[in-house]
């Protein structure tokens, strides 16, 4: 059955939590997981299906014509699958439609031929936002990465360069050998009228001419890459890290939060309504102007989750930050200009205040240690690189809007502005912003039309649905329409339709169980948990995956009343429990030694990522190399795992780990494998890596590469990890005393210093809220 749910995955971009739809509001509230999907609108299939015209759209709902739509070649009329209008096909269009006929128009992408003619003057605006106040070592290493990214932009990309210290400086980019800079004060924030009458530029209207079109004073500031590619190169190698003095016991100046509302607003003067990106560069926390973290002085340590939670000045504080990032966020979104953060310092940089920049408008966050580091360098490239076909690997300015057939849209998890269109409070069609959410509903809800601004072949969305009151027919329509802005210019309508059963049953939902995808209902209860952090606690969260859980395991398992031991899964259920007790555990729900950056980064990726990405965030995969086994297999995430002889190759999306069980490192230290009479140990120590290799090759962002054994000081990036069956609790040295003067006596496993409990102990408490009597 999984393998059937993948292949149509493969082919649509659509993972069910449940294939087969309840028929009653009874049924649905025992299903306890809400109808809901993860859709994937990008996703790199084997046999795309592109056309060059134009979508044929319902006259009543617009949804898009597909094979569910009956079709009368006599009258030529089609019955739209989602509303059941009858709609006449146009006189220029063929006798009998493809979609209706092809059944592979499922997942189908509509060139619009009206932009094919503009792709070559179609502006991609790319703004780099770079960080002077950097160090000389990294400051060297970002221009190089810088330099050579110019080569890799699209052929229609327009470049501007934005530099910040303490100030904020917008570059002109002149073909001739001199290039001068506007510099603005990093301690104000500006408004599009200010910055227009600071530059000497007229704010463009969208709708009123051709977009992209710049007069000699606007291309002051924007050039093609193409064309530019020289100066640009120039003006980088000759930038110069910030001069303002900094007394000691001091941090740096960085105007992070001006720099990034100048770039917004020099945008939404020359290119309102088109697609384009926002770089942002940033080796530091912001110590000035508006959006400021922190003051320069060391007195003053950076927020913690303790400070957020306890402390009511640095919630305010924080809570201005947000509200200042979050004001740009959703004009940029409403634009189609995206912002990405790239990060390169050890400390905390005020991710967690800037959080609404990539989510509300798609963007990324590449997080690293430094600009030097392979994780920043390798990650940049993948960003930019291409796919087999030389396509980039993302769309800009997408729209999402969802169609249903006996359901209808409840709320959306994921990296987007949900947008409310109210033809009738609002003739003009004007684009407002649905703010206020459904009560006790969990996700944006109230509306079925959401602002992707970027969207790349790995954006994941998660929807929740509803059935409606009075469900017709024996199947659902969901339709999935994503219109976008491809980097050549054309403009795409990317459209996905689904049909589902419905329980044909009123009594049972065996046939719903029996349909049961226990990977996607992991990922979609996660988000769901994750949105539960976000709006009220972590306890909120833990008690709503206990309460999922014990409900579902009620509607859907078969046991006796008070007998614990009686409880039977079914086969496609019976991953559930595991998966949500390591989702407890993750840093997704808990914050313990996480910073709010930390934090922000982690939900930022489960948020983004399809469904086996996700999965291996919320429980890791581990792998047992073993000399005498000719293979590697997968082993359990549990503390039994690790052995003397065993090297454990451990994937948690974020770190890759490969650990050396103690017999095995100390044939490596005793150099074992430099003796030719040794050689079959060399290669056996190369097998996890030249598996690491392949996963670091395809992965973005770029996970750490660890490499430890066992008693080594990262040894905790996977005991952390593991389902804690031998702690010191239950191990049979029998105390904490005795572990730390004897070291781990027991031979079947590691021995974890945790409290937490394990995962049989918890099944315990699960099973037993189970069975008892209602």
């Amino acid at each position: 059955m999984q393998a059937e749910f993948e292949e149509y995955e493969d082919k649509t971009g659509l993972k069910f939590a449940f294939n087969i739809f309840p028929k009653t509001k009874s049924q649905e509230s025992k299903c306890v997981i809400p109808i809901s999907c993860l859709y994937q609108p990008l996703k790199l299939k084997n046999d795309p299906v592109l056309t060059n015209t134009y979508p044929i759209a319902c006259t009543s709902c617009d949804a898009i014509i597909n094979p569910f739509c009956i079709f009368d070649i006599n009258s030529r009329q089609w019955s739209c699958s989602v509303c059941n209008r009858q709609n006449q096909l146009h006189p220029s269009l063929p006798n009998r439609p493809t979609e209706i006929l092809d059944p592979s128009m499922l997942d189908v992408e509509y060139v619009l031929p009206e932009n094919q003619a503009l792709q070559s003057e179609q502006p991609i605006p790319f703004v780099y936002v770079i960080d002077l106040s950097l160090d000389d070592n990294e400051f060297e290493s970002l221009i190089e990465s810088l330099i050579e990214s110019l080569s890799m932009l699209p052929e229609s990309a327009f470049v501007n360069l934005i530099t910040f210290g303490k100030n904020v400086n917008i570059f002109e980019l002149a073909v001739e050998d001199h290039n001068s800079a506007y510099t603005f004060n990093g301690t104000k924030s500006y408004t599009d009228d200010e910055l227009c009458k600071k530059l000497g530029l007229m704010k463009k209207i969208s709708g009123q001419g051709q977009l992209g079109k710049l007069s000699s004073q606007e291309n002051r500031f924007f050039q093609r890459s193409s064309i530019c590619e020289y100066v640009v190169s120039n003006l980088l190698r000759s930038l110069k890290r910030d001069t303002f003095p900094v007394e000691k016991y001091n941090r740096k100046f960085r105007s992070t939060g001006t720099a990034i509302n100048i770039a917004f607003q020099l945008l939404n003067i020359l290119y309102p309504k088109v697609g384009a990106k926002i770089l942002l560069f940033i080796g530091g926390v912001a110590t000035v102007g508006p959006g400021c973290v922190v003051s320069t002085s060391f007195k003053e340590p950076i927020r913690s989750h303790s400070d957020l939670i306890k402390d009511t000045k640095v919630k305010k504080k924080c809570n201005d930050n947000k509200i200042f990032y979050n004001n740009i966020a959703e004009r940029a979104s409403i634009n189609g200009h995206s912002i990405d953060i790239f990060i390169g310092c050890y400390d905390q940089v005020g991710l967690y205040e800037m959080e609404s920049l990539v989510d509300k408008t798609g963007g990324v966050i590449v997080q690293s240690d430094s600009f030097t580091s392979a994780i920043f360098k390798q990650s940049f490239k993948k960003f930019l690189s291409r796919d087999e076909n030389g396509d980039p690997l993302f769309g800009l300015n997408a729209t999402m809007s969802v169609k249903c057939k006996n359901i209808m849209v409840k709320s959306f998890i994921g990296h987007a502005t949900p947008l409310h269109l109210d033809n009738k409070k609002n003739p003009s069609n004007k684009v407002q912003f649905h703010s206020k959410n459904i009560r006790d509903v969990v996700g944006h809800s109230g509306t079925s039309i959401f602002k992707l601004g970027s969207v790349s072949t790995h954006s994941t969305y998660a929807l929740y649905f509803e059935l409606n009151e009075n469900v017709a027919g024996a199947y659902s329509i969901i339709q999935f329409i994503t219109s976008y802005q491809h980097i050549d210019g054309t403009r795409r309508v990317h459209v996905t339709t689904s049909q589902r059963l419905i329980n044909p049953s009123y009594d049972t939902n065996e046939s719903i169980i029996g349909s049961f995808d226990q990977e996607a209902a992991t990922v979609l209860v996660a988000r769901m948990a994750v949105w539960k952090v976000l709006y009220e606690s972590t306890g909120v969260a833990l008690k709503f995956i206990n309460k999922v859980l014990i409900d579902f395991l009620s509607s859907f398992s078969q046991y006796r009343i008070n007998d614990a031991k009686s409880i039977v899964l079914s086969p496609n259920s019976n991953l559930l429990p595991q998966f949500m007790y390591h989702l407890r555990r993750s840093n997704f729900i808990q914050i313990f030694n996480s910073s709010p950056d930390e934090t922000t980064f982690y939900r930022h990726c489960l948020l983004t990522e399809d469904c086996i990405n996700s999965l291996i965030m919320i429980q890791p995969t581990l792998t047992s190399y073993e000399i005498e086994k000719p293979e590697p297999e997968p082993v359990l995430l549990d503390s039994t795992s690790i052995k003397p002889n065993r090297i454990l190759f451990l994937d948690t999306f974020f770190h890759i780990l490969i650990y050396h069980g103690s017999l095995i490192a100390d044939w490596r230290r005793q150099g074992y494998q430099d003796l030719p009479e040794y050689d079959y140990f060399k290669n056996f120590l190369q097998l996890p890596r030249q598996e690491a290799a392949d996963i670091l090759i395809d992965r973005f962002p770029l996970p750490r590469f660890i490499d430890t054994e066992e008693g080594g000081s990262q040894a905790r990036f996977l005991m952390s990890k593991l389902n804690p069956t031998t702690s010191y609790k239950t191990s049979t040295a029998g105390s904490l005393q005795h572990f730390a003067q004897f070291g781990n006596t027991d031979e079947s496993g590691a021995v974890i210093l945790t409290d937490d409990i394990s995962l049989q102990t918890f099944m315990q408490y699960v099973c037993e809220a189970v069975v008892k009597p209602m």
